[in-house]
């Protein structure tokens, strides 16, 4: 078997394994925090980070909704890691947006972070505020699902199907889910280009 082959027999294996029930909960989160008026914040790091930047682009432009990514302000995110600290920089942005409980964080994360091993102490703090102001938490994620999926409104666990290749197939899975939610009767509020060209 080639690598290739193997790569995407793994890739069968996870679609098979994954709860469809919770992205169904996902989609009805999303809808709901839409019709409140309220605001999707993708939070994510490195290939998540680029991840949660496509993610916006779609969920607004498709969906509708009010949607922000963090990690898109250079800026602000190089001057909060540089004067108060990386663990910080999701949670004071969310604080200055003024997080509330009509808004959902999104996370993508391939471990969903774990203060106690200090991974990915910003997206733990990040949850831990919109639990504190009652805000949703969802989120696509690996491994266990660390902290962020053992307090989460609905989380998918990406199945490990390879442990050496938890990442690649996390990221992965992040786009096929947002692109399904995107896409689900419930959410879709306009057509995709291609879509709306084919008479």
């Amino acid at each position: 078997m080639t690598y290739s082959e193997q790569h995407l027999k793994e890739t069968t294996e996870i679609t098979k394994l994954i709860d469809h029930l919770v992205i169904e909960k996902m989609a009805e989160i999303i809808l709901n925090t839409k019709l409140k008026k309220g605001r999707l914040f993708f939070l994510g790091c490195g290939g998540s980070a680029g991840n949660a930047s496509h993610a916006v682009n779609d969920f607004r432009k498709i969906v509708g909704i009010e949607s922000y990514a963090p990690t898109d302000n250079v800026s602000e995110l190089t001057a909060r890691t540089n004067d108060e600290g990386w663990d910080t920089i999701f949670c004071e942005w969310l604080r200055v947006s003024k997080l509330n409980e009509n808004d959902t964080i999104f996370v993508l994360s391939v471990g969903g972070g774990n203060l106690e091993k200090n991974i990915s102490p910003n997206l733990v703090k990040a949850v831990m505020l919109a639990k504190d102001v009652n805000a949703s938490v969802i989120g696509v994620l690996g491994r266990d699902g660390g902290y962020t999926g053992s307090v989460a409104d609905a989380a998918l666990i990406v199945p490990t199907v390879n442990p050496d290749n938890i990442t690649p197939h996390s990221e992965a899975f992040q786009a096929v889910v947002w692109h399904l939610l995107v896409s689900h009767p419930s959410l879709k509020e306009n057509e995709t280009k291609w879509e709306s060209a084919v008479s």
